[in-house]
């Protein structure tokens, strides 16, 4: 892992430690790296509750309770979506805290209204406000996924 991912890692166990609170994630296009990036941390087992890949619009339907009205609606790359799989990751979980992610890694599956490197987030802390957000990151598949995946960190940071 490499140095910043790790050091924000390690910035959210403490905050997560220091306050009790388990994290859950909800990934589509990060496939994984939010979850792999924190369970990297010894003892993670102590704040990180549990993570799902919820690649296609049917796993966010089942596995999370996406509408298929939203998926249709406003789609699977949309901070109504994002919104949606954090509650429902929240839900089907024993954490305080969730985060989701989704987007569009690339190189293909961009639109001119959704281009290559579109991410919405959401982040929802138990009985507080859930906030969302959608950023556009450019470079490759890699680099989108890994922007994506700091920018889901720095956001749980500032929201804890």
């Amino acid at each position: 892992m490499d140095s910043e991912l790790n050091a924000l890692a390690e910035q959210v166990a403490e905050s997560l430690a220091e306050r009790q609170w388990m994290l859950a994630t909800a990934e589509s296009c990060t496939g994984g790296w939010i979850a792999q990036a924190l369970t990297a941390i010894a003892g993670s087992s102590v704040w990180f509750e549990r993570g799902l890949v919820t690649y296609s619009n049917a796993a966010k339907q089942e596995l999370l309770g996406v509408s298929a009205d939203t998926l249709k609606t406003h789609g699977a790359v949309s901070e109504e979506a994002a919104r949606e799989m954090a509650s429902g990751i929240l839900a089907r979980s024993r954490a305080q805290v969730a985060l989701s992610v989704t987007g569009i890694a690339g190189p293909t599956g961009g639109t001119a209204a959704k281009p290559v490197g579109t991410v919405c987030f959401a982040w929802v802390i138990a009985d507080v406000a859930m906030e969302s957000q959608t950023l556009w990151f450019e470079g490759d598949r890699e680099a989108v996924r890994r922007q994506s995946v700091i920018a889901a960190l720095k956001g749980l940071l500032q929201r804890l």
